[in-house]
């Protein structure tokens, strides 16, 4: 028997012990309590956070398509390659993984299992642009912590046609140059949404009501206004004359006149973009046609013709005294050459004589016969209002280029001179888009459209939105300035056939004109090269009206005269016969 004492030590540890486990209940208890009840709703979304999964669905690109004589050809296609993608903390055996995955996709096993070992990440990519087939063999491997996801990719079925004009589509789906960057928004679409809950093993749970999904808005498709046989060709004119004048680059266009719409544009030397990530030269990139702001040259003689017919200050058949020179800011302005000294001229013989005394006398006749300020406010006035020039044409591409006209103010710097030289050419920038919409506007009766590259848009639906042509500027000449203009420009064309570039020699059936331009380069550190020139070109072909203009840029051929006449002129002449003889040109009715 125990003794009373012992009985009471006995009873009083058994009271301890109880009030302890009492204790530890009421702690369990109350944490429990805590979790339950305080704290349910943040445990319960960490525990939705460990199973809740957000996916992004992407949308299809639209394709690009281009004009093939009464057809529709794409240009651009899409092609389904698929992201090889890894949840690290479902991975169990990365090495093991590592190990199957390169055996199908090649590539190196210690790099598939250290991006699978990734700590504090749900989302890792092991490889891009995988096939069909490896895709499959990757999903066969029933591996939950790995897994492929779609991805449409670029493809181009014609190569590397209008490549320039096109642009391309990066790893990460963004468009970039072009029109891929242009229309991004609109080629790309709006992606989709889905919200999986998914068990311990990552596999969506179909069935439970928190799956949210979001539909993707695929793009719309783009037709071009291209045509591409003449796009082809030119592609063709290009290299070939690219190679035969030596010439450090090429750009050229062919544009309706008559409602902005362009029908051939590119550039040599030029690049695949299906392979755009090997190219190491990033110009390539670039459309020139659109971003290479030069000194035109002499075609400026074309606009500064028709803003002083317009203002009336010329006629067609006005004669002047040439005296050869001029003395402007302290500088002579002479002409390349001396075409018989001080004589008689007219406003045709500047035009195919290229006078840089005549286009300065013109300018002078703007301000009633001397460069004043009131010559040089009509000139920027023409130059930016009516030619819009210093500003964006709004061509669906990107990176155009835009230099600004010297504003007209005395600057105390030669104010005078610039303007003089902006008479003929030089002292202005402008890329070949810019001079392809100031140049339609002066010969189809005066209305300055938009230049555009895009015909009509398809929505997913099918929903077809045609592009109207967009009129940016009314009465920039008058008609009759434009009627008085062609046969001017013809009349170059036809002296330049009399002196023996039989090339030149068209049908009597079509109207063709143009205009050369040579433009000394610009030095880098001030002043102009007296050995390397510019040569651009300005023309028509027409029938009983003007159907196309074509614009030239050839920059810096090594060719044996000027720059304008034997760079630009020959391309201009290979690019008329083109369209006259393939019957893009429908001939004069009498």
């Amino acid at each position: 028997m125990l003794d009373k004492h012992a009985f009471i030590q006995s009873v009083q540890r058994v009271r301890i012990w109880y009030g302890a486990l009492i204790l530890v209940i009421g702690v369990f208890g109350v944490r429990l309590f805590y979790i339950q009840v305080i704290q349910h709703d943040h445990y319960e979304a960490a525990a939705l956070s460990d199973q809740l999964k957000q996916y992004q669905i992407p949308a299809t690109r639209g394709l690009i398509e281009v004009q093939n004589n009464s057809s529709l050809l794409p240009i651009v296609l899409n092609q389904e390659l698929y992201t090889l993608f890894a949840d690290p903390p479902l991975v169990k055996q990365p090495n093991q993984v590592a190990q199957k995955i390169a055996s199908i996709i090649g590539g190196n096993p210690s790099q598939y299992a250290g991006l699978m070992s990734t700590k504090n990440t749900q989302y890792v990519v092991l490889a891009k642009k995988l096939s069909a087939q490896q895709s499959t063999a990757i999903t066969n491997l029933q591996d939950p912590g790995v897994g492929t996801q779609g991805q449409d990719y670029r493809t181009y079925p014609q190569g590397s046609l209008a490549s320039q004009v096109l642009g391309f589509v990066n790893d990460d789906g963004v468009g970039n140059y072009g029109i891929e960057q242009a229309l991004n928004k609109q080629l790309s679409g709006t992606p989709g949404e889905l919200k999986a809950i998914t068990d311990t093993n990552g596999v969506p749970l179909a069935a439970t009501k928190g799956n949210i999904q979001i539909a993707p808005k695929n793009g719309d498709n783009v037709v071009l206004t291209l045509n591409l046989s003449m796009q082809a060709q030119m592609e063709q004119i290009l290299q070939k004359d690219y190679q035969s004048t030596k010439s450090q680059g090429l750009s050229a266009i062919i544009i309706d006149p008559n409602n902005g719409q362009v029908k051939a544009m590119a550039n040599y030397p030029t690049y695949d973009p299906s392979n755009y990530q090997g190219v190491t030269n990033p110009a390539l990139f670039q459309n020139g046609a659109v971003t290479n702001a030069i000194e035109p040259g002499s075609t400026m003689k074309i606009m500064t013709t028709a803003a002083a017919l317009n203002q009336g200050v010329i006629q067609p058949n006005t004669t002047f005294f040439d005296p050869a020179h001029w003395v402007v800011d302290g500088f002579n302005i002479t002409d390349i050459e001396q075409d018989g000294g001080p004589r008689q001229q007219s406003i045709a013989s500047i035009l195919n004589l290229s006078l840089n005394t005549g286009a300065t006398w013109m300018l002078m006749q703007m301000g009633g016969g001397q460069i004043d300020a009131q010559a040089r406010n009509t000139w920027y006035d023409y130059l930016t209002k009516h030619f819009r020039i210093g500003q964006p044409t709004g061509i669906q591409q990107g990176y155009e280029q835009v230099d600004p006209v010297t504003p007209p103010a005395d600057n105390g710097a030669g104010i005078d001179l610039t303007y003089a030289e902006m008479s003929f050419g030089q002292a202005i920038q402008m890329t070949p888009i810019q001079v392809a919409a100031a140049d339609s506007s002066v010969l189809n009766g005066g209305t300055y459209y938009q230049p555009s590259l895009v015909a009509e848009t398809v929505s997913p639906s099918g929903k077809v939105t045609k592009t109207p042509p967009k009129v940016v500027e009314r009465n920039v000449v008058s008609p009759k300035v434009s009627q008085d203009m062609i046969p001017l420009m013809e009349y170059v064309v036809q002296q330049h056939l009399a002196s023996g570039f039989g090339y030149l020699n068209f049908p009597s059936n079509y109207m063709v004109g143009g205009k050369t331009g040579t433009a000394q380069i610009a030095q880098a550190g001030g002043g102009y090269s007296a050995t390397n020139y510019n040569g651009t070109y300005v023309g028509f072909v027409g029938g009983d009206k003007i159907q196309y203009l074509i614009v030239v840029y050839n920059i810096d051929p090594n060719v044996p005269g000027y720059a304008g006449t034997y760079g630009g002129q020959p391309v201009f002449a290979d690019l008329a016969h083109m369209l006259i003889n393939d019957s893009y040109v429908t001939p004069k009715t009498q």
